[in-house]
């Protein structure tokens, strides 16, 4: 008989998808018991009316409440309703396969890992969202970071989600409720710190459906760069080139575009030869014309908007 797994989502609007998540995590292929817990945040659409329809039609489903609709407290929340060892992190904008909890579970009894996790599978329903997921699984777009490209299995500063030891979470405090944005890279920093192992494999892939238009990318963009300062300033050292890139990158342009109309043209160099690169990547990544043509504009957002993110984050962002 295989361990118990419970599985934790915290949920806010997430009408469109909640359906979909829940079914595939419910027709895993797995042999020990599954409980799905939903921290349900005040949802604007109809999230928490098709959450009560999946409690009433299967047990399994089990509901809390988390009035603040932050992710890192719904999380606590659930982990702490949670009636098992192993704790599976999901997303309600997210669809994992039939195996993957079989798998994850395999992989950190081999490994002795607090965490196991893999690939975020950007998948997008519309030509928009297909040029976001297009962006994100290419570094051209995101880095180098393998739970976007992917890569060899292995240990890994952080993993997309991921499937936990309850009692490493609760050894380090759980999730750090004063973080908006960036709670799982700071909590996976707090278990290596610890000594625990993150161990990325590939196989553990979970579709992951992209923001559907270029005003909600670039908030989640923003969001991501500035909380993303927070944990750096949290934990000293942190920072690498993949999180400089972006907001060295807008600094360059912004000079470049006011001393080129306040100078001379020559300043204009560095942003068109941005320009030129973002214009050549979005020909050589893009799989049709649509993303093709949709490209320049997606990876320009999610540059420029990490970059200011990162650029202006306040310092008692977090307190």
């Amino acid at each position: 008989m295989q361990p118990g797994v419970s599985v934790v989502l915290p949920i806010l609007n997430e009408e469109r998808f909640l359906t979909d998540a829940i079914s595939a995590i419910l027709a895993q292929r797995y042999g020990g018991e599954l409980e799905v817990i939903l921290a349900l945040g005040p949802s604007k659409d109809r999230t928490n009316e098709i959450a009560a329809q999946l409690h009433a039609k299967d047990p399994r489903v089990v509901l809390v409440q988390n009035p603040t609709g932050r992710t890192a407290a719904g999380l606590n929340a659930a982990i702490a309703k949670a009636r098992f060892e192993i704790i599976c992190r999901i997303d309600g904008h997210a669809e994992i396969s039939k195996s993957y909890i079989a798998d994850a579970v395999e992989i950190m009894e081999s490994k002795n890992a607090v965490n196991v996790g893999g690939i975020m599978a950007a998948v997008g329903k519309t030509p928009f969202e297909s040029a976001v997921a297009r962006a994100m699984r290419s570094p051209i777009g995101v880095g180098g970071a393998r739970f976007h490209i992917g890569g060899e299995a292995g240990p890994a500063d952080t993993v997309y989600l991921g499937v936990f030891k309850k009692s490493a979470l609760l050894a380090v405090g759980g999730y750090d409720e004063r973080f908006i944005r960036a709670q799982d890279w700071e909590l996976n920093f707090r278990l290596r710190d610890g000594g625990g192992l993150i161990w990325f494999d590939p196989r553990l892939e979970v579709l992951y459906r992209p923001r559907p238009n270029l005003k909600t990318l670039s908030r989640q963009y923003f969001e991501y760069g500035r909380w993303r300062r927070a944990v750096t300033r949290q934990h000293k050292g942190t920072v690498n080139y993949r999180y400089l890139a972006p907001p060295v990158a807008t600094l360059i342009i912004a000079a470049s575009l006011i001393t080129g109309l306040a100078l001379h043209p020559l300043f204009f160099i560095p942003a068109l030869t941005y320009a030129s690169a973002i214009l050549l990547s979005s020909l050589a990544i893009g799989k049709n014309w649509s993303e093709r043509i949709t490209l320049p504009a997606v990876l320009t957002t999610m540059h420029i908007s990490w970059g200011i993110g990162f650029l202006t984050s306040p310092s008692n962002l977090v307190k």
